[in-house]
C-alpha cells in the first residue's frame, strides 16, 4: 500500500516537472494583460465586461491545468466523442439558440451562453489528428480517405455558416486543412481546390448576407461610408495610429475613451492596446504570441505519438491563424470577420475553447514519451 502510494506521488512530481512552464508563462502573461485591457475598455472600473472576463480566466487557467494530468490517450480516445458533442450542439444552436445581432449561434447553459463554433475549432483538430492517426501513408490520398476528412470538415462548416459566422467557419477551415496537409495530401489538390474556389467565387458571394458583402466592399473603400459600414475600420487605424512608439498611456486613449471605438472590449481589443501602449506594446504583445507557438509546435516535435504530433502543429497553426486574422482585420488588411483574439478579447466560449487547445498540447508534453497504438 505504501508502495502504491510512493509510486502515485512519484508520477505526479514528474508529470508536474514535465509541465512546459514557458507555455505556461505566457499564458499567464496574456491573461493579466487582458485582464488590465479589459479594465481600461470599462473606463478604469471594474464593471460588467471586466468583472466577468477576468472571472472566466480564474477560472479556466487553473481548469486548463487540472484537464493537463489527464493522459493524451484520454484526449485521443475521446476525439471522435468530443467531435460528435460539439457538433449536435451547433445543431442544437442552429434550431433553438439564442439570438443575438442577426445571429443564432449561443445555447444558453445559465452560467454561460456557450457558443459551439468556437469549441469546433478545438474538436475539428482533434479529431482529424485522431482520424490520420490510423490512416496508412500510402493511403492518406487515396479517394476514400479524403472523402471522409472532407465530410468532418464541411458538416461543421456549413452549419456555422448557417448562424451565420462566415469568420468562424473560415478558422475552421483553415484548422482542419491545415491537418489534412500535414498528415500528407499532396499538395496538387490543394492547388486544384483553390482554383476552383476562385471559379465559384463570385457564385459563393451572390449567397452572402448583405451585411457580408457590405464588409466586403467596406474592406475595398472604407472611405465610402466613413459614418457608416466603414466607421469602424477608420476609427480603429485612427486609434492604432494615434499610439505612436510608445503609446498614449495605461486609461489614456482617447479613441477608446471618447467612444470613437465600439466593440473593443471582443474583436478589436488589439486597436485598445495598440493606442494606449503603441508600437513597442503591439510588438512585445505580438512576441508572446509567438513564443506559445513556438513551444507548441515544439512539444509536437518531441512527441512520440503521431496523434499528439499532428494536434500540436495544427494548434500551432490555429493559433496563428487567429492572431493573423484578427491584428489584419483591425489593421484593415483583411475584411471585418469576427475572429477573437485568443485569450485577450471578451468571450467566455473562445477563451474556454483557447484553454482545452492548451490543455490537450500540455498533456502532449506531460507524456511526450508515450506512444499510442
Amino acid at each position: 500500500m505504501e508502495y502504491n502510494s510512493f509510486n502515485t506521488q512519484s508520477s505526479f512530481i514528474q508529470k508536474v516537472k514535465n509541465f512546459d512552464y514557458i507555455l505556461l508563462t505566457c499564458i499567464l502573461m496574456l491573461g493579466i494583460i487582458s485582464a488590465f485591457s479589459m479594465y481600461s475598455t470599462d473606463g478604469g472600473e471594474i464593471l460588467f465586461h471586466s468583472k466577468s472576463h477576468i472571472s472566466k480566466f480564474l477560472i479556466f487557467f487553473p481548469t486548463m491545468i487540472f484537464l493537463s494530468f489527464l493522459n493524451i490517450k484520454f484526449w485521443h480516445y475521446t476525439a471522435y466523442f468530443f467531435y460528435i458533442i460539439i457538433l449536435i450542439f451547433l445543431i442544437w444552436a442552429s434550431l433553438y439558440g439564442v439570438k443575438a445581432s442577426g445571429s443564432q449561434r449561443w445555447i444558453n447553459l445559465y452560467f454561460i451562453n456557450l457558443q459551439p463554433s468556437e469549441l469546433m475549432k478545438i474538436a475539428i483538430i482533434a479529431c482529424l489528428a485522431k482520424y490520420y492517426h490510423r490512416v496508412q501513408l500510402d493511403k492518406v490520398n487515396s479517394f476514400q480517405t479524403i472523402l471522409i476528412a472532407l465530410v468532418v470538415l464541411i458538416l461543421p462548416i456549413m452549419l456555422v455558416i448557417s448562424q451565420p459566422d462566415l469568420g468562424t467557419s473560415i478558422l475552421i477551415a483553415l484548422s482542419g486543412l491545415v491537418i489534412i496537409w500535414l498528415a500528407g495530401l499532396n499538395v496538387k489538390y490543394f492547388l486544384y481546390s483553390f482554383l476552383t474556389l476562385l471559379t465559384l467565387l463570385p457564385f459563393f458571394i451572390s449567397f452572402l448576407k448583405p451585411y457580408q458583402k457590405l464588409r466586403i466592399l467596406t474592406f475595398l473603400d472604407p472611405d465610402k461610408d466613413p459614418l457608416g459600414a466603414g466607421y469602424q475600420i477608420i476609427q480603429s487605424k485612427i486609434a492604432v495610429g494615434s499610439g505612436g512608439l510608445m503609446g498614449k498611456g495605461f486609461l489614456k486613449g482617447t479613441q477608446s475613451y471618447l467612444e470613437f471605438l465600439p466593440e473593443k472590449h471582443t474583436d478589436f481589443i488589439f486597436t485598445l492596446f495598440a493606442e494606449e501602449h503603441g508600437f513597442v506594446g503591439a510588438l512585445l504583445l505580438l512576441l508572446i504570441y509567438i513564443i506559445i507557438i513556438y513551444r507548441v509546435i515544439r512539444i509536437g516535435s518531441i512527441s512520440r505519438s503521431y496523434f499528439a504530433k499532428l494536434f500540436c502543429y495544427g494548434y500551432g497553426s490555429a493559433i496563428f491563424f487567429y492572431v493573423t486574422v484578427n491584428m489584419s482585420m483591425v489593421l484593415g488588411l483583411l475584411p471585418i470577420v469576427g475572429s477573437p483574439l485568443p485569450i485577450m478579447s471578451y468571450g467566455g466560449s473562445s477563451m474556454l475553447s483557447t484553454m482545452i487547445g492548451f490543455a490537450i498540447v500540455m498533456s502532449a508534453k506531460i507524456n511526450h514519451k508515450q506512444l499510442i497504438a
